[in-house]
């Protein structure tokens, strides 16, 4: 009763959500906003590969090794041998690198969970092009489904926080999709949130918790990057436990 079966298009919260929803003739779109899948699509933008894992994990660095690739640290942990972070103002700083390996406890953690279907990280960066991915590959059909989950962030005690920025984030993919999808109830909820904050989607995101957390913790760019919307193109479509840029690829 919780795959939300008979919908093109369906919307759930956190890693059981995917869970519930993911098929394998689907897609899963994990949508971050502040701030995995911003990340992903600004690093992907660079012709960056990178690869999602859970966080915190003892075994991240050894992740890194085996991939040969950077490996991303806390924002605060950033110097000039670790430039790299979740942070979407130094991601478009960093120097360039071909492998980065990006943890976070939400939508990373749900990106390197999933284990079928095709999955792609979404933010309001790539909403558009995202949508219009999906369709044009024939998916949004009861029988090849989308799955957008918003990752949510986390309560002191480690229970699933639902955050606005993400509702909003999965609306806008909902809703670049098209009217001719067919949504679940959820869906249609998540894309009316998005229409009713479009227009003042920056205010929004600044103003909503996670927004006020990030800019006071001195992150203010991170949050007016993250809420710049249909700025990007690129598609990051998770091949070979990887994001790679999916403009031009087919689903895997």
């Amino acid at each position: 009763m919780f795959a939300q079966r008979g919908f093109g298009a369906r919307f759930e919260w956190g890693r059981q959500g995917a869970a519930a929803l993911t098929e394998p003739s689907g897609v899963t779109v994990v949508v971050d906003v502040l701030s995995f899948s911003t990340a992903v699509t600004i690093a992907v933008g660079r012709g960056m590969t990178v690869y999602p894992h859970p966080w915190p994990s003892p075994d991240v660095e050894a992740f890194a090794a085996a991939n040969q690739a950077a490996c991303a640290v806390r924002r605060r942990e950033v110097d000039i041998s670790h430039p790299w972070s979740l942070s979407p103002a130094h991601l478009l700083a960093a120097p360039f690198t071909d492998r980065l390996v990006l943890p976070s406890p939400n939508g990373s953690a749900i990106a390197a969970a999933a284990v079928t279907g095709t999955v792609i990280a979404g933010s309001l960066r790539n909403a558009v092009a995202v949508g219009r991915w999906l369709t044009s590959h024939g998916f949004g059909q009861p029988e090849r489904p989308v799955a957008v989950i918003a990752a949510g962030e986390r309560w002191p005690d480690g229970g699933l926080r639902p955050a606005l920025e993400d509702l909003l984030g999965a609306g806008a993919v909902i809703a670049a999709m098209g009217t001719d999808t067919v949504c679940s109830p959820e869906a249609s909820t998540a894309r009316a949130a998005w229409t009713a904050h479009s227009h003042q989607v920056l205010e929004a995101i600044r103003s909503c918790s996670s927004g006020r957390e990030l800019t006071d913790a001195g992150y203010p760019d991170d949050v007016t990057l993250a809420a710049d919307y249909a700025v990007q193109d690129e598609v990051p479509v998770l091949i070979a436990n990887a994001f790679h840029k999916g403009t031009d690829l087919g689903p895997t």
